[in-house]
């Protein structure tokens, strides 16, 4: 084999670009529904929304909106969807203890939906930020953010949610240890089949901040997360630590944020040869939707390409708030 074409003319590149149906044949990568998880921001109330300002087309929904919205995401072929609450701050406090309890909000909306929907697969998020009157992912003592106390709370908040129902966990908080605890909580509790997809390198990024907006976390967060979340210069790190999380009983993987990280997918997945998804963030969604709304770019073309970027990385699978739009350009026959 040689990676040296045969000379011009015999060799013309554009042979094959000259139709549609010869570009589909020779397609190195393709996106499906089946590449799709959809994250959806709970709030409390009855059937109400509310727009969520720094991400045009993004809404917190009530439970029996968000149910609704499963039913939809369901109807188009979308196998997961990922719920994240909007917690009323009178409910945060130091230990986080509204993070474990059976009839919070995360876990009445996924039994809810789980109810009305079992044809769509729930992944919930494992992290105490939504719960942390000091914003942050773990508990904080003396201005630090403790490691293994934090660990023992996931845990707990981790059953709960299977216990809710929930089929992917996805630990999100960075906490050193947390996976194999996770485990041997679920293992513990008869939850053999819940499956971890473990957010292994997610990065101290500055995309976060519209999704901080969602679930009513910017004006609590004192200082940043760069203690627990991984530094955007190193890779090495990040392929050390996808180890880890596979070693303890990861089932998947996950790179966040994405677009500005994709080098670290291809990566992960060349070593691993892991299921890897990556977590189109929030930043990523609204910087592409303000030049959308601007007119500046053409808003189906480069919602396709950025998600077809995430295929072509080595992606299995992608978070990205474009999920039900993207999934109707595909059930239509997108090329």
């Amino acid at each position: 084999m040689t990676d040296t074409p045969a000379p011009f003319p015999a060799a013309r590149f554009r042979r094959m670009r000259a139709r549609p149906e010869l570009r589909r044949l020779m397609r190195e990568h393709t996106l499906t529904v089946d590449d799709l998880i959809w994250p959806i921001f709970v709030m409390e109330g009855e059937n109400d929304a509310y727009d969520i300002p720094s991400m045009p087309g993004i809404q917190r929904l009530t439970i029996d909106r968000a149910v609704r919205a499963a039913e939809m995401a369901a109807g188009l072929g979308i196998p997961v969807i990922c719920l994240f609450p909007y917690v009323d701050p009178a409910r945060k406090t130091e230990l986080c203890e509204e993070a474990w309890d059976e009839n919070n909000l995360s876990n009445r909306a996924t039994r809810a939906i789980k109810a009305a929907v079992p044809g769509i697969a729930i992944m919930t998020d494992v992290a105490l930020d939504p719960y942390n009157i000091n914003g942050h992912d773990g508990i904080v003592r003396d201005g630090i953010i403790v490691n293994d106390e934090t660990v023992e709370a996931l845990v707990r908040m981790t059953v709960a949610q299977a216990a809710a129902g929930a089929d992917i966990i996805g630990p999100s908080d960075m906490m050193d240890g947390r996976i194999a605890a996770m485990r041997a909580g679920l293992e513990g509790a008869g939850f053999q089949n819940t499956t971890i997809l473990s957010y292994a390198a997610k990065f101290a990024s500055s995309f976060y901040g519209p999704f901080r907006d969602a679930v009513g976390a910017s004006g609590a967060l004192k200082g940043d997360k760069k203690t627990y979340q991984m530094d955007p210069g190193n890779t090495d790190e990040a392929l050390r630590l996808v180890a880890r999380d596979l070693a303890e009983g990861a089932d998947m993987v996950m790179v966040k944020p994405g677009m500005p990280y994709l080098d670290v997918c291809r990566r992960v997945k060349e070593r691993f040869a892991v299921p890897t998804y990556a977590y189109q963030v929030s930043g990523e969604y609204a910087m592409l939707q303000a030049a959308i709304g601007n007119g500046w770019l053409d808003g189906e073309k480069v919602m396709m390409e950025s998600l077809l970027g995430f295929k072509r990385a080595g992606c299995d699978g992608i978070l990205t708030y474009f999920a039900p739009e993207a999934a109707k350009r595909l059930n239509a026959g997108w090329r």
